[in-house]
């Protein structure tokens, strides 16, 4: 209740625009009234709709309130999502007695609201706690899993990146998860075009290829790797000396996310890879998508023990999500495009972060067994390999 009313005080100081839930509810409304889903433009921004048709017909309800009520229930609901997050977050980490504590959700949380990702997911009303909620629940369960998959796809079909985990199922050969996945994608573009037919038929034949449609990729807001290469290269276009690099980090990100589950067993860090490679990849990944360093500081702090690059990672991890650096460079106009080079770490915190963050996990994966260090509340899961063999040595 204190982080919330600080978070009120400065909005009365500095309003904020939650934008965002202005668009959302606009998207409702042309849903409901058969309107041009993609031809209009609202706010002092003028932002257009940019997500697939079958969000649109989730926000309908969104036109049932006043846009005031709407900003205060968005509010309300992202600080219950992020005690949700923190509580599946340490519950996949291991923490399973933290996962249930009162105390811990509550500081968590509270502490949580401040992390830049976060806390921009509030001023903006943004659905990103909801999607990564969706996501870590559906891929925490166990393999086999009664429609494990369903609900990553149904992410999916609101926000294209969480697509990228089936991709990571498939590789880890969890083929039937990964297909189920497909599925739940598949059955929001059917229910999307079965409601808004028109719409469809223009999102998914053109507006899903116009990226900046979505805003300037060259911006500081966007803290993906094609923001970090646009800005260093002072280029808004870089074309395909961004589209390489994201094949090759994609590729990387993924082959970092299958060792780690492979050698070590670890799905979960295999997950936060996933999430990691799909942000840094994505055209155009702001700020606020990045609200997956709640899980993975949550992780970091849970497998420290005894392990001091871990330690290390962890408080540069929380140094630079809570630093908001991007904004203290310069970004007015279009000076984005012609800082210096000691500016541009700073300009892109998050993708250079996610960068060393896979490389450290290829590391740490460099050698197959080895259980890795049990964390604070419990014990890792021994890796894969190891349990498999248990498995057979005791049945023989």
């Amino acid at each position: 209740m204190v982080s919330l009313a600080g978070f009120w005080v400065l909005y009365q100081v500095q309003q904020m625009p939650m934008s965002d839930i202005v668009v959302y509810r606009a998207e409702g409304e042309a849903a409901a009234a058969g309107g041009d889903l993609y031809g209009f433009t609202v706010s002092k921004w003028d932002l257009p709709a940019t997500y697939p048709p079958f969000a649109a017909v989730l926000f309908i309800p969104t036109t049932w309130l006043s846009l005031g009520v709407l900003k205060i229930l968005g509010v309300l609901v992202n600080a219950a999502l992020l005690a949700l997050l923190c509580h599946l977050s340490a519950k996949a980490a291991g923490l399973r007695k933290a996962a249930h504590s009162g105390p811990f959700l509550l500081v968590a949380t509270a502490l949580g609201l401040w992390l830049e990702p976060v806390f921009q997911t509030f001023v903006f009303g943004q659905v990103n706690l909801a999607l990564a909620c969706l996501v870590l629940w559906d891929l925490s369960r166990p393999d086999g899993a009664r429609l494990k998959g369903f609900a990553t796809g149904i992410a999916a079909g609101i926000k294209l990146t969480p697509a990228l985990f089936a991709v990571y199922l498939l590789v880890t050969g969890r083929v039937k998860a990964a297909c189920t996945t497909l599925a739940g994608f598949l059955c929001t573009v059917l229910l999307g075009w079965l409601a808004l037919p028109d719409a469809s038929v223009e999102y998914w034949t053109r507006r899903v290829f116009e990226t900046g449609r979505v805003g300037k990729a060259w911006i500081v807001d966007n803290q993906s790797l094609q923001g970090l290469i646009a800005r260093v290269l002072h280029d808004p276009d870089p074309g395909l000396l961004w589209a390489v690099p994201a094949l090759l980090t994609a590729a990387a990100g993924l082959y970092a996310a299958r060792r780690v589950y492979v050698r070590r067993g670890l799905d979960h860090w295999g997950v936060l890879c996933t999430a990691v490679t799909a942000l840094l990849v994505s055209p155009i990944s702001w700020s606020h998508h990045w609200v997956w360093c709640v899980p993975l500081l949550i992780t970091l702090a849970a497998h420290t023990r005894r392990i001091p690059w871990r330690r290390a990672l962890l408080a540069a991890a929380t140094l630079v999500f809570a630093a908001r650096t991007m904004w203290i460079t310069p970004h007015t106009g279009d000076l984005d495009l012609h800082l210096p080079w000691w500016q541009q770490p700073f300009a892109a915190p998050y993708p250079v972060l996610g960068l060393a963050l896979l490389a450290a996990v290829v590391w740490w994966t460099r050698h197959s067994p080895g259980a890795p260090a049990a964390p604070a509340g419990g014990r890792l899961p021994a890796p894969r390999a190891a349990r498999e063999l248990s498995g057979r040595s005791s049945a023989g």
